[in-house]
């Protein structure tokens, strides 16, 4: 019988319990034991695997002809779904006990809405339980006042935050945030006030969701989040293909099921790692973590309305973040400004993205260390919480190149890296609207008003290397800062060459083949 490449939602669920059966098992081990157990033609990549893992619980609850497809069971109503998963997250974070008749209720409201008429399916107490189990909600309970009187208790309290802390080590214990980026936002008064009056047509604002240690040891991948599940920029590509942790929404929202998945995603990371840790969260609507079957992560939520004072995101990383991003950006409109361009800080989405990617990676562990300790959750400060040089240098540089653009109202470097609007809707409660909206672009791939690609067409290989000879020559090596730059120009111009010679031999190798 001719080997298999794809994999049956039995085999899968398999793939989950070997898992289970051998917690410090390696993803490419799992993936070797897999192809060798069914049979595969190939190994599958480390992405199937990671994906597998994080839906168990989705395997768990098919029955048996589901678990003989070689796909997973689609939901009927994906946008109704969709909807009414995120409406009971929303409801759980604001502790509303709910029954099933209430849920049932709300789905025949929102089938009303979505106008699905003759399609709408029967609300029964076995559709009830196929929903439940798919989302993995369980049995509604309610909480009364005493959740509200313990984190009141805990805001008084902040010995009890620090007990929960020291039963970590440092390098154990998480923070994760999430902040908005309207990634194309003038340094200008003036016209940054038009764009972020028109962010919601034009679509440029962005949400990254960061997540590091207290030592800065482990940066985990940012999430990013879109409108577009391809925007035009990624020329059909999907983000995965370009190298990004990506998703997207009609609003371009931090939801309920996209956190829960960036959850259970980071639980398995931990798991392969062999390590349990605990990640510290604010309140928002979407972080419900209730009914989650998390083995390696504990969650402990914020106190409500201090989050701004002890949560280390807040504290200064993100600020970190926006820095280096508005670095990329300025530099970029003032070579677009030199070059005449008619918008300098026109870019598309892909170029920001790698903007950010970058400008997350040059954030120092040193910096994210010290941003921790200024929260006081961790040890007593030694210094005044301000500025560290390195962040202070930076600011200069944005600076001085907020004085080289063509600004008639110029921005405080404070108001480029902080602007109120981007946090606003990181946190708002969503309405049955908003959520609709939602539900009906999870899976669109849209041209964005606005989208513009990069204007300078492909450079071939000659081109690259050319442009490249011609830094290295104007370079003074007797200057130590291009000694630096000569060694990166010329590990970047290696890299280009063995490029090119593997694509050589590999033409010539087709065409003796063929």
């Amino acid at each position: 019988m001719k080997p298999s490449s794809s994999l049956s939602n039995d085999q899968k669920l398999k793939i989950c319990h070997h898992k289970a059966a051998n917690p410090s098992i390696k993803q490419s081990a799992l993936a070797n034991w897999a192809m060798q157990e069914f049979k595969l033609s190939k190994v599958p990549t480390q992405g199937t695997i990671s994906n597998i893992l994080a839906k168990r619980q989705q395997y768990e609850s098919m029955d048996s002809i589901e678990l003989t497809s070689k796909r997973q069971r689609a939901v009927k109503h994906p946008e109704l779904d969709n909807v009414l998963a995120n409406w009971v997250l929303q409801c759980q974070a604001r502790r509303v006990a709910l029954s099933g008749d209430l849920i049932k209720e709300k789905a025949h409201q929102f089938a009303r809405q979505l106008e699905l008429g003759e399609r709408t399916p029967e609300f029964s107490n076995g559709w009830l339980a196929k929903f439940n189990n798919y989302h993995g909600f369980k049995a509604q309970k309610s909480y009364g006042e005493s959740g509200s009187a313990d984190l009141d208790a805990i805001e008084r309290n902040m010995p009890t935050i620090k007990e929960k802390l020291q039963s970590y080590s440092l390098q154990d214990i998480y923070n994760m945030d999430e902040t908005g980026l309207f990634y194309r936002m003038a340094p200008d008064r003036t016209i940054a006030r038009r764009q972020i009056e028109g962010s919601k047509k034009d679509k440029t604002r962005l949400t990254f969701v960061f997540a590091a240690n207290v030592g800065g040891s482990h940066k985990m991948e940012p999430l990013i989040i879109g409108h577009a599940q391809r925007p035009h920029a990624f020329n059909r590509k999907s983000g995965e293909q370009l190298g990004f942790y990506y998703r997207s929404n009609a609003k371009a929202w931090m939801i309920g099921l996209i956190f829960r998945e960036w959850l259970q995603k980071m639980d398995q990371q931990m798991q392969d790692a062999n390590r349990k840790v605990l990640l510290l969260l604010d309140n928002a609507p979407s972080h419900v973590v209730r009914d989650l079957p998390l083995t390696n992560v504990q969650v402990f939520l914020f106190p409500a309305n201090t989050t701004s004072k002890i949560q280390p995101m807040d504290a200064g990383i993100i600020a970190a973040f926006k820095r280096r991003y508005r670095r990329f950006q300025l530099q970029d409109a003032i070579d677009r400004d030199e070059q005449q361009k008619a918008d300098i800080y026109k870019v598309d989405q892909l170029i920001a993205m790698k903007w950010a990617k970058a400008a997350w990676n040059d954030i120092s562990s040193k910096t994210i260390a010290n941003c921790f300790k200024h929260t006081g959750l961790f040890e007593k400060e030694t210094q005044k919480n301000e500025v560290g040089s390195e962040e202070q240098d930076i600011e200069n540089e944005l600076k001085d190149a907020i004085n080289q653009l063509p600004i008639s109202s110029p921005m405080s470097v404070h108001e480029l890296i902080n602007p109120e609007e981007e946090q606003q809707v990181a946190y708002e409660e969503i309405s049955d609207e908003d959520l609709i909206k939602l539900s009906l672009s999870q899976d669109q791939e849209e041209e964005e008003d606005g989208e513009v690609m990069d204007e300078n067409p492909p450079m071939s290989t000659k081109e690259k290397l050319n442009v490249l000879h011609s830094c290295i020559s104007f370079l003074d090596l007797s200057n130590p800062n291009h000694v630096i730059a000569h060694k990166v120009l010329r590990n970047i111009q290696f890299e280009i060459q063995t490029i090119e010679k593997k694509q050589t031999t590999l033409d010539r190798y087709f065409c003796k083949e063929y």
